[in-house]
């Protein structure tokens, strides 16, 4: 993928934030505090039994405001947070699904940095240069959320390293596999998946549906429906990829929105899991 496809016009691009001060805090120091209080959170929680934060590949995770799904998203981020620095990650990829236009296959911004009140983090698509299910989509990322309330967590722990920002679209679940595929030959690449789960249902009903859907990703199908996970299609390109790549999948925390903030007569439902690699 030569730089000529990223822009068309000389000197670096930026993405910037298009939901801060809507979905998370503008102000940088509301941010910080906001995250690391997050975190702090979760750090009190005890790690699910069988998974080692030095092994975690990949994580699942949230993407509604922060006062909805935020503590949920940060049970996955708290498991960055306890590896050893030299273990963790030097490269993030970000794959979240579209709320407000529409594409084919996967898409990349056309931006060669992607900010938030935080900073600035270099958006690196190392690995795939040959995919033709990836291209560059500049409208799908302009506004979309489902990325960019990942990016302040991921500063936050490991400042601003290289992302590959992904939105997926209409795309199987064997052509979102093959990507994650190729991001994850390099082993210092984790994965994270965005996505929430049901909506719009009583407190009740969301719960049991979740449930069933969480049961379902511990399973490892990879056959999960957009009315049981706005993020299906990236969700689904995981679950498709453990099994070859040898990766579990461990449930974290789970709620909806009428646990946290929200009516709970119409809820959204949240979950975070972690995917660890196992010895072959």
């Amino acid at each position: 993928m030569s730089r000529a496809l990223w822009t068309d016009r000389p000197g670096p691009v930026t993405r910037p934030p298009a939901v801060a001060g809507m979905f998370y805090p503008a102000d940088p120091g509301e941010l910080a505090a906001w995250i690391d209080g997050a975190l702090n959170r979760a750090a009190a929680m005890p790690v699910p039994e069988g998974v080692d934060p030095g092994r975690v590949r990949a994580l699942v995770v949230p993407h509604a405001g922060y006062v909805y799904s935020g503590q949920t998203a940060a049970r996955g981020y708290d498991l960055l947070r306890r590896r050893d620095p030299d273990r963790r990650p030097r490269r993030v990829a970000v794959l979240g699904p579209t709320h407000r236009v529409g594409i084919r296959g996967l898409a990349l911004p056309r931006a060669d940095f992607m900010a938030t009140p935080l900073g600035s983090c270099p958006i690196d698509p190392a690995g795939l240069e040959e995919l033709a299910q990836v291209r560059i989509n500049a409208a799908t990322h302009a506004e979309e959320h489902s990325i960019e309330v990942q990016v302040p967590f991921i500063q936050r722990i490991l400042g601003d390293l290289p992302i590959v920002p992904l939105a997926v679209g209409q795309a199987e679940p064997q052509e979102v596999a093959e990507v994650i595929e190729s991001l994850v030959a390099d082993p210092q690449t984790l994965i994270v998946i965005s996505s929430d789960l049901s909506h719009y249902h009583p407190h009740d009903v969301a719960r049991r549906l979740d449930d069933q859907t969480i049961a379902r990703v511990l399973a490892g199908d990879d056959s999960i429906e957009p009315d049981r996970a706005c993020g299906c299609r990236p969700l689904d390109g995981l679950l498709h990829a453990a099994p070859g790549l040898g990766w579990s999948a461990h449930l974290l925390a789970a709620c909806t929105s009428g646990d946290t903030a929200g009516d709970r007569s119409r809820v959204v439902g949240y979950a975070s899991f972690a995917f660890t690699e196992e010895d072959r």
